[in-house]
């Protein structure tokens, strides 16, 4: 089986044409294709599928299996996959997701894809909906009890997947490993979460390390860098325009505020490609 393995700002993902649908359980082979030392390595699965209502649809899997509604690197990379490789022709394209109908703009240089703009939507702010256990609206500057007694102040909302915001001093030195997975696995999160540590440095830049639910700490996630634009503009700290420097490289974001949609920009390679056996 053929694959092809790419990254978006160090976030990366290996991909499989399943244009007929044929590909039996691929929670299964993210693992394997996952593994560091085993496998492929990634931070997940991504397929590449027909769609009835969009000209493609993504279904992203974690390393540890579980499947996610959206990824922000991921789709970029998915964008530039089906234009490099000759599958579309076009320059603006529509992907089906978990978490709706995404609509992206390809960036072409030398004709190949350079980077990748995505319209990843309104953000999701109603506490039912992220979803968090609790009393209905929004989760802005409210204070989360981890059990080991440490208390953090987040900002939690939905980009199609669950995201928790803390802002932190110096987020270099912050202990990701430790509190990542404790939020991650917090009760009041019954489908976990995925955990952004933000250090602010102006209106315009942010740091951010992402502990990705299912996956660890990563170099850089897409839907997470769009919802700490959104936590940045709630508690007033940052612009609406802003860049997000990752480990793995800066992401451009927008928050429109007359579409109410977030607008993320960044780049897409491709690494190699391989074949797996079955």
């Amino acid at each position: 089986m053929k694959f092809t393995k790419m990254h978006g700002a160090g976030n990366d993902y290996i991909y499989i044409e399943d244009l007929k649908g044929e590909l039996k359980n691929p929670s299964k082979l993210a693992v394997k294709m996952s593994h560091r030392n085993f496998g492929v390595g990634s931070d997940g699965l991504i397929l590449i599928l027909k769609s009835d209502k969009a000209d493609f649809k993504m279904r992203m899997f974690n390393s540890d299996g579980s499947e996610s509604a959206m990824c922000g690197n991921g789709i970029r990379c998915f964008a530039k996959y089906v234009y490099d490789h000759g599958l579309i022709k076009k320059d603006k394209i529509s992907v089906e997701t978990k978490a709706g109908i995404k609509e992206l703009k390809l960036h072409i240089k030398n004709g190949l894809v350079n980077s990748v703009t995505v319209d990843m939507g309104e953000p999701i702010l109603q506490r039912d909906r992220i979803p968090m256990i609790g009393e209905a609206g929004f989760v802005l500057n409210e204070e989360l009890l981890l059990p080991d007694g440490v208390t953090f102040t987040i900002t939690s909302l939905s980009v199609g997947n669950p995201h928790v915001v803390v802002f932190v001093e110096d987020v270099e030195k912050f202990p990701v490993e430790k509190y990542g997975p404790l939020i991650e696995n917090h009760n009041l999160f019954p489908q976990r979460t995925n955990v952004e540590f933000v250090q602010v440095l102006n209106r315009k830049e942010v740091l951010q390390r992402t502990w990705e639910r299912g996956a660890g700490e990563t170099l850089a996630c897409g839907t997470g860098a769009s919802a700490v634009t959104v936590a940045s503009v709630l508690t007033d700290q940052c612009d609406r325009k802003i860049t997000v420097h990752l480990r793995g490289g800066d992401l451009k974001l927008e928050w429109d505020q007359k579409s109410n949609h977030i607008f993320m920009t960044g780049p897409a390679v491709e690494v190699f490609t391989g074949q797996w056996k079955l």
